[in-house]
């Protein structure tokens, strides 16, 4: 099969940007000629017209649309191939960060603020499921990768699990539904907002066995976006770390109940090990 001339497809980008022959075979020191040579050249291996041409103007087609972006990725992929490698360049590629999908949005943007005080950084955010972004970040698709639990101990070699954070569990809604004496009268009488089959659910479970009490949960929550927006609306009582309603607990909205529930939740920044950490990670991973 004829392989692709990157030569061609860099003219065509330049080009393609400028929309003006003329000027990019000026940039380039090359006759504007020998420009369109290359460009023709590129439109028949492709088999199909990139521009039409609109008074003096090079306006793309539908497929030099298309080729365009594919150029794009091509060459940006090729610079940051170089600044990771070499060192060359001025420009750091993105951080590619995966994050549970049930994650405390809060937890992932505090964990991000230094990368977004930096005013040339930049970061793509993946959410999933763990095992396929612990897939996408061994296969180094992903630099990082956020999560309440470390992996398993079956695919623990493989991957780093940082502590990054480990966050009280309590119990937080309207002042209104707080005010009781105790801890069991109040998960004994208040609709409850509990995440599922999480470390905070697995504490909670062990919580109302030791106190004997059936609690009424009015919602059984896997996202703790959800868990906030619920809470917010007053549904009930949220059983959750304070940084999930860190904004409404300063405005005073939701209270945090005066008991203690002996339930953490930890947060990991989970690598693999690479010859080429992304420059960021180490501010982030040891702030």
């Amino acid at each position: 099969m004829q392989q692709l001339n990157y030569h061609h497809l860099r003219y065509f980008r330049e080009v393609a940007h400028e929309g003006n022959l003329t000027r990019v075979a000026e940039r380039l020191n090359l006759s504007q000629s020998a420009l369109s040579t290359q460009i023709r050249a590129l439109e028949a291996r492709l088999g199909q017209p990139l521009f039409d041409r609109v008074g003096r103007q090079l306006v793309l087609t539908e497929v030099g649309q298309i080729a365009l972006d594919y150029a794009d990725r091509i060459f940006t992929a090729g610079d940051e191939m170089l600044v990771t490698l070499q060192g060359a360049g001025s420009e750091v590629p993105p951080l590619k960060v995966g994050a549970l999908s049930t994650l405390s949005r809060n937890f992932q943007l505090r964990f991000l603020e230094p990368l977004m005080a930096q005013p040339e950084a930049s970061f793509i955010l993946r959410s999933g499921n763990a095992e396929p972004l612990l897939e996408a970040l061994r296969s180094l698709t992903l630099d990082v990768v956020l999560t309440t639990e470390p992996p398993s101990s079956a695919a623990r070699g493989a991957f780093t699990a940082h502590l990054i954070a480990e966050q009280t569990v309590g119990l937080h809604g309207p002042p209104a539904r707080l005010g009781y004496d105790n801890l069991r009268d109040l998960l004994a009488n208040e609709p409850l907002i509990v995440p599922t089959e999480s470390p905070i659910r697995t504490g909670f479970d062990s919580l109302v066995a030791r106190l004997k009490v059936s609690p009424r949960i009015v919602a059984d929550v896997d996202d703790m976006a959800m868990v906030r927006l619920l809470a917010r609306a007053q549904v009930g009582v949220a059983v959750a770390p304070s940084v999930v309603l860190a904004d409404e607990i300063a405005a005073g909205t939701v209270q945090t109940a005066p008991f203690d529930l002996a339930i953490k939740e930890s947060f990991y920044a989970v690598t693999v090990r690479r010859s080429f950490q992304h420059p960021a990670l180490e501010g982030l991973l040891h702030p």
